[in-house]
Order: structure tokens, then sequence, then C-alpha cells
């Protein structure tokens, strides 16, 4: 007897706590939208750890049978997922923000033509134009060394003003131009080094290179295209790389728009030879 009362006050209990579960489901309500107020159709909902859940209507409205523990999840296309505790509310009012995009997943790899990074057959490396800057070098072929996996960057000892030569996944050729082709907003240019007289004993004057012209400061990217697949896209031209560069355009800033920046080095001999100013030849063979 004493058993059949335990098992029944047992049964009682368990029905309880039922009745008490089925209480707590109810009915709520809400609106999903965007930043700017507007109701957002077609956001997926579903109560979180369970597959219950459905879309909003045209207006963004949406209606879920829901207890004090749920967590409604949303989602949808370019938003951010948003997770709401319901606990005691009746009607919700859920603002929806946007994703940022990933813009550097996607390069410009010839003629302004935009590529997925992922899709391309090739190895592209892009170099900010703020990196450039914050190089201080007032030659922009220096400002990229160490900033290009496979990418030489050989400076003279001209001084500030001497050439600086690139050369990208080592030399091709042993008489011609190893550099890569450099192309500036889709316009070819040479990034010429040294003089036309480059003998040992008499070598000429020391120009510069190509991108000793270019301002770091009017760089916006820098798009490195590597291989062979990469060089097809050029020509000829591009057997040996492709360094692509994009300059910045007009936009609109605060207040007057200028900026300014200056940079000021100064060079030493690291070691100087020990020479004789005694003994000179004179004229006619007499020292």
């Amino acid at each position: 007897m004493k058993k059949t009362m335990k098992q029944l006050l047992f049964l009682v209990f368990m029905g309880c706590l039922t009745l008490g579960s089925y209480a707590q489901q109810r009915t709520i309500t809400g609106t999903v939208m965007n930043d700017q107020g507007t109701g957002l159709s077609g956001v997926s909902y579903v109560i979180k750890g369970t597959t219950v859940g459905g879309v909003t209507d045209e207006s963004g409205g949406f209606k879920a049978s829901v207890n004090n523990n749920s967590v409604l999840v949303f989602t949808a296309v370019g938003y951010k997922e948003q997770q709401i505790n319901v606990g005691t509310q009746t009607e919700l009012n859920i603002i929806m923000q946007k994703a940022e995009t990933q813009l550097q997943e996607v390069v410009v790899t010839a003629l302004g033509i935009k590529r997925a990074k992922a899709s391309l057959g090739y190895t592209v490396q892009e170099v900010s134009g703020s990196a450039i800057v914050d190089a201080h070098e007032t030659n922009t072929a220096n400002a990229l060394t160490g900033k290009v996996s496979g990418l030489q960057v050989v400076k003279s000892s001209n001084g500030a003003g001497g050439s600086s030569k690139l050369v990208l996944r080592g030399y091709n050729s042993l008489q011609g131009d190893n550099q890569p082709l450099i192309v500036v907003d889709g316009i070819p240019m040479e990034n010429f080094t040294g003089s036309d007289n480059n003998d040992f004993f008499n070598s000429g004057l020391d120009y510069g290179n190509g991108l000793t012209d270019i301002n770091p400061d009017d760089i916006a990217s820098i798009s490195v295209l590597k291989g062979q697949s990469a060089a097809a896209l050029y020509g000829a031209r591009g057997g040996n790389g492709v360094i692509m560069i994009t300059t910045k355009s007009g936009r609109k800033q605060p207040g007057l728009g200028l900026s300014l920046y200056s940079s000021f080095s100064t060079e030493s001999m690291f070691m100087v030879p020990d020479i004789q100013n005694s003994f000179a030849q004179g004229s006619e063979g007499i020292f």
C-alpha cells in the first residue's frame, strides 16, 4: 500500500512540472528592421537548439511560440547574426546590422579587371598605400623592402637620389632586363636604373629609377602579380612579373583637405681609406 502511494505521489508531482512547463509556453510577436527603421522581409529566425522557426513577412513581422528560456537567432544575407534572449518579453523589435564586406578578397588583375583572390591560379600580393607612406622612403622602390615575398630590392650607394632595381623571383636573363613591369593606373612604365654608360672605371651619372618620380603619398595600393600565369595578362613585357600601382582618386575630406608631410635624412661614409698626401708626381716625371 505504501509503495502504491509513493508511486501515485510521484506521478502527481511530475504532472505538476509538466503543467508548469506548458504554462510557460506563449506566443511572441515582433518586427525585424534595418538601421533605417524599414522592415526586412525574408529574415530567417529559429529557436536556438531546435529546428523550430520561420521567416519574416513582407513588413518584417514574425510570430513564434517560446518560453522564458528561449533564445531567438535571426540571420539574413548581408547582415550580422542577432541572438535575442526572450525572457518575459511579449513583443520584440529587432534591428539588423549590416555585415562589413571584405574588400581585400577582391583584387585588380589587369586593365581594371577584378577577380576574387581565392579563384586566381597565381599569386597576388597587395601592399596598402599607408604601408608605403609609413616606410618614410623618398624612393617608392625602397619602400617595398620586406613587404613582398620573393621581391628583392637592390639599392645603389649613390645617396638618396640613387637608383634602385627590383628583381621578382630571381633572375631570368643574363643580359636582358630582369625587372618586373610597372603599371600605374593601367599605363606601363619602365623602372630604368643607372645610366647609359655602366663601365666600371668610367660610369655615367645615376639619374635614379622610374619609381622615384611617383610620390608615395599618392599611392592607394600596390598589387604584385607573380608567376607565368600572371605574366600572360601583360604579354612578354610581364615575363618578370608585374607591379600594379593604383593611385588615389579625389574624395571629400573634412576641413580644407590639406596634408603636409616632410622628411629629412643624413648619411655619412662608413669607412675612409688611408691616403698619403706627402708625395705625388710632379712635372716632367720628377717626384
